[in-house]
């Protein structure tokens, strides 16, 4: 029998097996006692409800001859603590239950957590009595379901406020952008504490007005670490990043945010130089510091960088990666095609309570797609996301096929999704678009592009029309899609001019090509892929001269194509190829490898198969 920390008193008291032992019974009968009796009472019930042992609580409060609302509101509170709501409402609604402000506005919370906001109101005028925290309770409770409106009107109705009342409203129309509304507010406060002051420099910093907030923040009788990283993050945020540095090396007091907002706001705009430099000055890390400066490297196309900064912060004392740690990481994998290195992770991630998780689990849907495992992909979204799949796996399977040129695949996979009543969006239909271009579909892709103009709910896309002008490029239809950008105007980007450009590279149509490689130039004149693909289009078509005058305003320039570059990893060890490069040690032998794997191709695209992949014995 497992001995109880401490022993109370209990007037007439059974205790359940569990709990008897150590636990001497006896009867008091004076009302001090009694008093006394039910205040340890509830300490109990209140440590037993803290431990999870919901169960035993309640039998201790069944054994109680009598009950004061302290028991009462304890109780109930423990259920709700547990998220058990049921329970707690069926013992609210007993007819023999003490409960007095405290009680009922700790079910109004109960309900607001579980965001049951319409029984929380229901329950909120029903209260015979209610103080400035039920008050408080309720428009917090608006305002976490987005009940603005509500929100402020209760504001306007309440008897009595406190400064806790002021910062809940200035903080709930901060949120949805109504920072004028809450500066009124915050105007008319008597009495403003550290909380109020920050609420306002961050509502104005996240609204672009910087200015704003930097006089606020200047004029703020106490500050504390927290309002020093608001401001900071308010000139991150907004590209001022050598204001928001200054700040930075002003602050009396730096805790780990200061220094994460700062390393977050180099990364996010593209300072990745600066973001470095504080990393290494940090004598202490967390998971955010490390996932950041990962996340950095990816979006600058280092992902080997972000792979090595991961295995760095394994190495490190006590740090444990979360979700977004897996995610960062298994995108750097995706790109360099590791798959070694994303199965090692994906071992990992088995480990832990991430294996569930519906963003991990679509970012190793990815990973393994493109490192061109799409069995294993497809049998994760069917076995892993049996029970949890959202629209980001639905997306990325749906990609995944595109990717690897499955286009009925992917048609099937969305038909499929529609079946179960999952709505698309705008990054469904460009898996969907890139589906169809990369395997001829054009009837099929210009349908869904249709489905794209009439659906009001997803927003036209820059991608969108890249693929549909590949979808067109590589049709050789390409009269048309010059005359779709042509009707974008200045909307029209280099990367739908660039599609354009390689279907007209494909087609060896110089003609077209040349007026697109004008538009290009006129956004990137520097660009030498351009000039490249357009001396080669002039070439194909046996028009030497101006492929020949094309190259010579290369040389003018001063401009070189980089070389193309693949590799592949073999024994733990990448092997690097470079276009026109001899100097690999297995050249010739290589050579012919890749002959054999060619023709083996050849005959498997020849020879139907109703698999997903082709099986190509070497």
């Amino acid at each position: 029998m497992k001995k109880l920390p401490y022993q109370l008193p209990f007037t007439l008291l059974h205790l359940p097996k569990s709990l008897s032992s150590n636990v001497t019974i006896i009867r008091l009968t004076s009302t001090v006692a009694i008093h006394s009796e039910m205040k340890r009472c509830n300490l109990l019930i209140f440590r037993l409800c803290e431990d999870g042992k919901i169960d035993d609580a309640r039998k201790v409060f069944d054994k109680m001859l009598e009950r004061d609302i302290g028991l009462w509101t304890t109780m109930i509170s423990g259920y709700l603590k547990c998220g058990m709501i049921r329970e707690a409402r069926k013992l609210f609604d007993r007819l023999d239950a003490k409960k007095n402000v405290v009680t009922w506005t700790a079910m109004i919370k109960g309900y607001i957590r579980l965001n049951q906001v319409k029984e929380a109101e229901r329950l909120f005028y029903e209260m015979p009595l209610r103080n400035v925290v039920t008050w408080n309770t309720m428009i917090d409770g608006y305002a976490r379901n987005g009940l603005t409106q509500q929100a402020l009107d209760l504001f306007r109705r309440m008897p009595e406020r406190n400064v806790v009342s002021w910062n809940t409203i200035i903080t709930t129309l901060v949120q949805c952008g109504k920072v004028d509304d809450a500066q009124r507010l915050f105007d008319q406060m008597k009495e403003r504490d550290v909380v109020s002051w920050t609420t306002m420099v961050a509502g104005l910093s996240k609204n672009g007005r910087v200015e704003d907030a930097r006089a606020i923040f200047d004029q703020m009788p106490v500050r504390n670490v927290v309002s020093w990283n608001v401001m900071v993050t308010g000139y991150a945020q907004n590209g001022r990043l050598d204001e928001a540095l200054e700040l930075f090396q002003r602050m009396p007091e730096r805790n780990m945010p200061s220094w994460n907002t700062m390393i977050t706001g180099f990364i996010q705009n593209g300072e990745l130089n600066q973001a470095e430099k504080l990393f290494r000055e940090m004598s202490v890390k967390n998971v955010i510091t490390w996932t950041a400066m990962m996340t950095g490297y990816v979006q600058h196309g280092l992902s080997e960088e972000a792979v090595k900064v991961f295995n760095k912060m394994l190495a490190a004392d006590g740090l444990k990666p979360n979700t977004g740690t897996f995610v960062t990481v298994l995108g750097a994998c995706s790109d360099l095609a590791g798959l070694t290195e994303g199965q090692q992770i994906h071992q990992m991630i088995s480990k832990t309570n991430f294996q569930d998780n519906t963003y991990v689990v679509s970012a190793l849907i990815n990973m393994y797609s493109k490192c061109g495992e799409l069995r294993i992909a497809r049998k994760m979204f069917d076995d892993g996301l049996l029970r949890q799949r959202d629209l980001i796996s639905w997306n990325g399977m749906i990609a995944a096929y595109a990717h690897h040129g499955y286009g009925k695949e992917a048609i099937n996979l969305f038909n499929e999704m529609q079946e179960l009543g999952v709505p698309a969006n705008d990054v469904t239909f460009v898996g969907l678009l890139t589906a169809c271009s990369h395997t001829g579909l054009i009837e099929e892709g210009l349908k869904y592009f249709d489905e794209i103009l009439k659906n009001r709910s997803i927003q036209l896309r820059e991608d969108h029309y890249a693929c549909l002008i590949d979808l067109c490029g590589r049709a050789g239809r390409l009269k048309e899609a010059f005359n779709i950008i042509e009707g974008l105007g200045e909307e029209a980007s280099l990367t739908v001019w660039g599609a354009l450009l390689s279907g007209c590279n494909v087609h060896g149509n110089a003609d077209i090509g040349k007026l697109v490689t004008e538009k290009i130039l006129k956004i990137e004149p520097q660009n030498a892929g351009t000039y490249s693909l357009l001396s080669n289009m002039y070439a194909s078509a046996g028009k030497w001269k101006e492929a020949a005058n094309v190259r010579m305003k290369m040389k003018d320039k001063g401009l070189k194509k980089q070389p193309g570059c693949s590799w592949i990893e073999v024994g733990n060890t990448v092997q690097v190829f470079v276009v026109g490069d001899k100097s690999h040690s297995q050249y010739e032998l290589l050579g012919l490898l890749l002959d054999d794997i060619h023709t083996k191709m050849k005959k498997a695209m020849d020879t139907p198969h109703n698999d997903l992949l082709v099986n190509v014995e070497l």
